[in-house]
């Protein structure tokens, strides 16, 4: 399947706005040939859900910095699974201790990528869990 059609939501939860990193990473992606919508900053968990059904993405990816992910990664998860998006990949990365890693992949997310990830290990799982179809 060609990159160009897997589409991948990057999107801020919450107060945050430091978007750097979410900015970083939605550029790696469409280098890489994805096609990446990119939210802004302060977004509810609600309107991320909504803006991927709308967009039909395979993947959302979530960018957190403040230290609220706990709260904002299971809230955006259950967000996208109460509007049927049962096949959409979700992930995150920021600042996330190792020790909440493991609570947040059993409240929702399918991956976490702590802040030192190498973008190519987004992109490889990306490429690698992308389903035929939508993204």
């Amino acid at each position: 399947m060609a990159d160009a059609k897997i589409r991948i939501l990057i999107a801020k939860p919450g107060l945050d706005g430091h978007d750097r990193g979410a900015k970083v990473i939605a550029r790696a992606l469409m280098d890489a040939g994805f096609e990446v919508i990119y939210t802004g900053i302060r977004k509810t968990p609600e309107e991320i859900a909504r803006i991927a059904l709308e967009e039909d993405v395979g993947f959302v990816g979530l960018s957190l910095l403040s230290g609220a992910h706990n709260e904002l990664f299971p809230m955006v998860a259950r967000e996208i699974k109460k509007l049927g998006l049962k096949d959409v990949k979700i992930f995150g990365g920021g600042v996330i201790p190792e020790a909440d890693v493991q609570g947040l992949l059993r409240h929702g997310m399918d991956m976490i990528f702590p802040s030192e990830t190498p973008t190519e290990a987004v992109i490889d799982y990306i490429r690698q869990n992308a389903k035929t179809g939508r993204g």
